[in-house]
């Protein structure tokens, strides 16, 4: 059954356009709230990231659980995987980000956790969706859930990060930029690498609840790239506006990306023999996947979505996941996607082997690849088209064992993504403009 309003990651979009409104978030705070105390929870955690617009949020969400007869732990400003951690050391029953992670300050959204620090089921959010339908009612005066503000949790969870590394590691003697995205992380994750020895340049750590990864971040790593060389640094780091993506930038300014980051931490955990397999979407690069293949590690690639990812690790008793994007999840030291803890495993990895991060990056080689978005009249269901599929198989012949080919429909919106990979960067480009091209002609005739 589909849902009406959670999508992959939660609920978003644009401020004052439903659902993100405060009326809509008013009624999901009270329906969450009747949802989890048919259980008999009573306590849910709040977090937001740095835009303005978390504070009204925070408020309506805040009355709508107390009007459930809930009761609130609020954080202020907290990445998001700080939330799944403190969620599970304040026993709350549940937790609650307002964030839109990488959007722009524009936007925003809700992501739910479970008391266990992963996403909600499927059948709570249709329970909680279900429930919005219904007419909004409020518990007897001296039933309703009472309010309190957290203020240790920064400490908190700076402590949880740096025990997520061995007692006797340090950062000594390293210089890393930190890009804070202007987000949640700005005053937690520089406490986090200072305090473990290293000389931090903060960049991006000055939020104004609009400038949130504004030209800067996981998502924007010129300034990072540029200010690695300029401060002559061993490395830089970005993070995105929530903290829970992850992108690096080595000594000579070139980006490190998720897939990556990734790899360097499936490599050093193997040598360990902490590793069996790991999990990758449909975007990680091939490169990925023949590098596993030469290591003798087990992989898999899930749909995009760090939920998938999750599910995927679960069912095969795994403990590193990721996408290319940044979203690392080290399921053996925390419930979810977490930048400031994935960049502290690259850096581990790093001591361990005495490589600076261009070399040990270089576990992978990235294949070239292109994709082309095919934008559409409307979505349409293209998987029985035997015309694409033949495209499709000619575009596979072509490149051989050392490509792939890969469509895939938009979750959000109406395209369709073509891309292709191979080890000849010309054949590469020709082979995907040629494939677009003419599934772009195919999809056309399939929307008439």
């Amino acid at each position: 059954m589909s849902k009406k309003y959670f999508g992959t990651d939660g609920i978003r979009g644009e401020v004052g356009q439903h659902p993100i409104t405060p009326d809509f978030m008013l009624k999901l705070g009270w329906a969450a709230g009747k949802v989890f105390a048919r259980e008999g929870i009573s306590k849910i955690l709040i977090g937001k990231d740095t835009r303005i617009s978390g504070y009204m949020f925070e408020s309506a969400l805040e009355a709508g659980l107390s009007a459930a007869g809930v009761n609130v732990l609020l954080t202020g400003p907290m990445p998001t995987p700080a939330i799944a951690y403190l969620t599970r050391t304040f026993q709350a029953d549940a937790g609650i980000v307002i964030s839109a992670s990488h959007n722009a300050f524009a936007d925003n959204g809700i992501k739910f956790f479970s008391a266990q620090g992963t996403k909600l089921p499927d059948e709570i959010e249709h329970a909680i969706e279900a429930q919005m339908d219904m007419a909004m009612t409020t518990v007897n005066s001296a039933d309703l859930g009472k309010a309190r503000r957290i203020d240790d949790a920064p400490g908190r969870y700076i402590e949880f990060c740096k025990a997520s590394v061995p007692p006797e590691f340090s950062l000594k003697g390293l210089k890393i930029v930190l890009d804070c995205a202007n987000g949640a992380t700005y005053h937690v994750s520089p406490g986090v690498f200072s305090e473990l020895g290293a000389q931090v340049i903060e960049i991006a750590s000055s939020p104004d609840g609009v400038n949130i990864n504004e030209g800067c971040g996981a998502t924007d790593t010129a300034l990072l790239q540029s200010r690695v060389i300029e401060e002559q640094a061993d490395l830089g780091v970005a993070l995105d506006g929530d903290g829970d993506r992850i992108i690096m930038v080595d000594h000579q300014g070139e980006q490190v990306d998720g897939d990556e980051i990734l790899m360097i931490i499936a490599e050093h955990l193997k040598s360990q023999g902490q590793l069996e397999g790991v999990v990758g979407t449909l975007m990680t690069n091939f490169g990925f996947e023949k590098a596993c293949q030469r290591l003798g590690i087990d992989f898999e690639r899930a749909n995009v979505g760090d939920r998938y990812v999750m599910e995927r690790l679960s069912a095969r008793g795994w403990c590193i996941g990721g996408e290319s994007s940044g979203h690392i999840i080290c399921k053996h030291l925390t419930s979810t996607g977490d930048g400031t803890i994935a960049a502290l495993q690259v850096l581990v990895a790093m001591a361990d082997t005495g490589k600076n991060l261009a070399n040990i990056k270089k576990v992978m080689q990235k294949l070239p690849q292109k994709m082309i978005n095919i934008r559409i009249a409307k979505k349409v269901d293209f998987s029985q088209s035997k015309e694409i599929a033949n495209w499709v198989s000619v575009a596979e012949d072509a490149l051989g064992d050392s490509g792939r080919v890969l469509l895939r429909p938009s979750g959000t919106e109406p395209l369709v993504r073509v891309m292709v990979e191979g080890e000849e960067y010309e054949q590469v480009i020709n082979i995907c403009e040629e494939l677009a091209k003419n599934v772009k002609n195919e999809l056309e005739l399939l929307v008439c």
